[in-house]
């Protein structure tokens, strides 16, 4: 006989039923351990997204790593999140950046790493506060747009502060030989960062569907349940309805980061079909020939340069060490450029004439010649037997103190006729902010011995040529130059502003013996493409060692040299004035997006106090 107080035999207790559905399995990907695994996976895809591995689909993969590690909510979600975004961060800026740590020492490596590093940090806690948002946490267009919003902002503000920020790491800048790069053209930099972001984060939640879908497959049916019970068919029905809602979506959002990555090649980019794109870094189709770099995109002429490599014996801070050493290299490298075009090894390309200008990197001469008679008669004896003037970069040191940073044009018979000194020099580089107190950190500081002035004047060169020699009708005119000295490339403002005010074609010339054999020069040479794509003008890199190279309108690498190799190119330069969108836009884009991410930030925190204070959570 039962007993009396058993509940199975209480007429009026019902058995409890087994739940509908089981209890939702824990998010492994959301604990700590994994997030911070995602975090380094990310900064370790971003760093190789980038020269000289250049496997660029990675920068999508990058950003949809980061996105799933900033997945943990609550109250102390935020300061986890900047804990994750400073690992993510210092896991890309270490690697990315060594060339700091090859040029300096190791503190100064590591102090800059730290403070780029810290950008992503707070970009972890401003993307927790934007999508407290319902509407960001709920749609998937959505969040993948603020997110890729709040990032480019944090992109935009660390390449402006502090002391004129550092551009370096921009995820525009992967993508210069990539389809999704000529979004430049549209948008500049701004828009590239944008499309690569949002679809990076559509693809983590493509990924994620994928993953719940398998999840939900593989759970276990709830107690009780046999193949004949129409409730677990039911249920077991519902299951792969979700699934199938999951999967589809997951297809739609991989389609649309697939059109934001591809899109671009739509835009109408100034291209010639006759452009050879070098891929071999040893590629040596340049020696003795003149490059095509998009001539069939001419406006207003052909600039027929050439662009000298003069090398240095050892590479690292002692190269300058052997007086005239480094001038040397370089005028025998202009007169090299002299002997094939005497010897007639231009004939049959383009018009056949000589060049109308020599190119040389910043600091070709490590002699003023405006100071130094001897430098300035070897300069003007090359000029003259090229028959062209020479851009000649040089250090000028007025009797006030410090020291300019300089693209002289010796124009032969004549001398320096134009002058264009570097706005932006490098901080803790080129001049040392705040010394006294950097020094209690690193003696390093004391190796910049003179700080290095900031010019004034805008990065354009009028050039003289015969209109004749250009294409043009016969007479004296002049082809305006955007002389944007090494790291300037990176600032979009500087290259923009030398455009608006005419330059038709682009020349940056660039040190890069500090650096030794690590990927600075062709994390430049990146740069240098995209900012070509940004402008719809062909581009010269032409560096003391490496790596130069000659950039088509539309980003087409059309020649490269190899690092610490003396080397020279010849190239015609299609000469365009059609400003492009993203050159007529100026400021806007990065102002537009650092507003909305500002609103957005603001609204989302304002959205979690007012659901704090209702007593319900911010979702």
């Amino acid at each position: 006989m039962s007993h009396p107080s058993s509940p199975a035999t209480e007429p009026d207790a019902p058995a409890p039923a087994p739940p509908l559905t089981p209890a939702p399995p824990t998010d492994r990907w959301a604990s700590r351990p994994a997030t911070l695994g995602l975090a380094v996976a990310s900064g370790v895809a971003l760093w190789a997204s980038f020269p000289d591995v250049g496997a660029w689909p990675l920068a999508f993969v990058a950003v949809g790593l980061l996105h799933a590690a900033l997945r943990r909510d609550g109250r102390r979600a935020a300061g986890w999140n900047t804990l994750v975004g400073l690992v993510a961060g210092v896991t890309f800026w270490l690697p990315h950046i060594w060339w700091a740590n090859f040029a300096t020492d190791t503190v100064p490596w590591i102090a800059l790493a730290l403070l780029e590093a810290a950008f992503f940090a707070g970009f972890g806690a401003l993307w927790t506060w934007a999508r407290r948002w319902r509407q960001v946490r709920r749609n998937a267009a959505t969040q993948a747009v603020v997110f890729a919003v709040v990032f480019v902002a944090v992109e935009q503000w660390r390449s402006e502060i502090p002391f004129g920020g550092f551009p370096w790491g921009r995820l525009a800048w992967t993508v210069a030989g990539a389809p999704t790069g000529r979004a430049a053209w549209l948008g500049g930099t701004t828009a590239v960062s944008l499309l690569i972001a949002a679809a990076g984060v559509l693809l983590a939640l493509a990924a994620g569907r994928v993953l719940a879908r398998r999840a939900a497959s593989a759970a276990p049916t709830a107690e009780g349940d046999t193949e004949g019970d129409t409730e677990g068919t039911a249920r077991g029905t519902g299951t792969r309805t979700a699934g199938g809602r999951r999967l589809s979506g997951g297809l739609v959002m991989v389609a649309a980061a697939a059109a934001l990555a591809l899109g671009p090649l739509a835009l109408p980019l100034p291209s010639d079909a006759g452009t050879r794109e070098v891929t071999d870094a040893a590629d040596p189709g340049h020696a003795g020939t003149v490059v095509d770099a998009g001539t069939g995109t001419a406006e207003v002429g052909v600039l027929r340069a050439g662009a000298v490599q003069g090398n240095v014996s050892e590479p690292g801070e002692g190269s300058f060490a052997n007086r005239a050493e480094v001038l040397n290299n370089h005028l025998q490298g202009t007169y090299t450029i002299a002997g094939e075009q005497e010897a007639g090894a231009f004939e049959g390309v383009g018009d056949g004439g000589g060049v109308d200008v020599v190119l040389w990197p910043e600091n070709g001469s490590d002699l003023d010649p405006q100071t130094t008679p001897d430098v300035a008669a070897a300069i003007d004896e090359a000029a003259r037997t090229v028959d062209a003037p020479i851009l000649v970069g040089a250090q000028e040191y007025p009797d006030t103190g410090g020291r300019y940073n300089v693209a002289l044009l010796w124009e032969p018979g004549f001398g320096v006729t134009q002058r264009y000194a570097k706005q932006h020099p490098a901080p803790f580089g080129e001049y040392i902010p705040i010394r006294g107190f950097v020094r209690m950190f690193s003696a390093q500081v004391d190796r910049v011995t003179n700080d290095m002035i900031a010019g004034t004047e805008p990065a354009v060169i009028d050039l003289p040529v015969d209109g004749a020699d250009v294409g043009r009708t016969p007479g004296p005119t002049t082809v305006p130059l955007a002389t944007v000295i090494c790291f300037e490339i990176a600032y979009d403002e500087i290259v923009r502003d030398a455009v608006q005010r005419g330059a038709q074609v682009l020349v940056v010339p660039t040190n890069n013996a500090s650096f030794g054999y690590t990927a600075e020069s062709t994390q430049q040479l990146a740069m240098t493409r995209m900012q070509a794509i940004t402008t719809g003008r062909a581009a010269v890199q032409v560096s003391t060692v490496g790596v130069s190279g000659v950039v088509a309108p539309d980003g087409t690498l059309v020649a490269r040299t190899q690092l610490f190799t003396a080397d020279h190119l010849v190239a015609d330069l299609p000469l365009r004035t059609t400003l492009t969108p993203a050159v007529r836009a100026g400021y806007w884009p990065g102002w537009v997006v650092g507003a909305a991410a500002t609103v957005l930030v603001l609204g989302g925190a304002a959205s979690a106090l007012a659901a704090r204070r209702r007593g319900r959570p911010a979702a």
